[in-house]
């Protein structure tokens, strides 16, 4: 990875290279994808691309993690604005609550097709996978840190660690939003269909 200082001007190139990869990769896979195709759909050369990333691998691992911040932070805000309104009292619904959260995931099929091809690069590549690996590790601890907000403000009790929770919630909705996006589900459905699961799970992980 490069340790040079990032200027304003050089996040915009790297956001803009991201997302280009994000839809090329998406459409053609990893192996499919070269450098020039991401470079065309982002407007800029290789020498843009190569003074920001690299190699594709390195462009793929920073998407990645790019993704699973966006969805933490997005959680994040919605926990936020359910607590600000009184939603995470004592005696709230937890089904609905997990619901309303997951309302806020922004999967959609492109994502998923993004996150597939990820995950497929991180079983080819012993090196990729353990790089992929500890950023999903970040991802759980901050799932965790949620998970443990929401229970000590709601007075609702997990029957495991807060990390193990949100490791089986995290696996659970991946799972069903790759199988909506195999049924052809647009994005509200795989939200739907996604928190609904998440719903029924969050019933077993909960104390009575």
């Amino acid at each position: 990875m490069t340790t040079t200082p990032v200027t304003r001007s050089r996040e915009n190139t790297r956001a803009r290279l991201l997302d280009a990869a994000a839809q090329v990769f998406a459409e053609v896979g990893l192996d499919g994808a070269s450098v020039e195709a991401v470079c065309e759909r982002a407007g800029f050369t290789r020498g843009a691309f190569y003074s920001n990333f690299e190699s594709k691998d390195e462009l793929f691992l920073m998407l990645a993690g790019s993704v699973a911040e966006q969805r933490v932070r997005a959680v994040r805000t919605r926990v936020d604005e359910i607590a600000a309104a009184g939603g995470l009292s004592e005696g709230c619904d937890p089904i609905e609550l997990v619901q309303d959260i997951m309302d806020a995931g922004g999967d959609d099929r492109l994502g998923v097709m993004l996150m597939s091809e990820i995950r497929i690069r991180a079983l080819r590549d012993e090196q990729f996978g353990a790089a992929y690996l500890a950023q999903e590790r970040e991802m759980v601890t901050s799932i965790a840190t949620i998970i443990t907000d929401i229970v000590t403000v709601s007075a609702l009790e997990l029957r495991v660690p807060a990390e193990a929770a949100a490791r089986v919630l995290m696996i659970i909705w991946e799972g069903m939003t790759v199988r909506g996006a195999m049924a052809g589900q647009d994005a509200e459905q795989l939200r739907q269909s996604g928190s609904e699961e998440l719903g029924r799970l969050v019933q077993l992980l909960l104390a009575e």
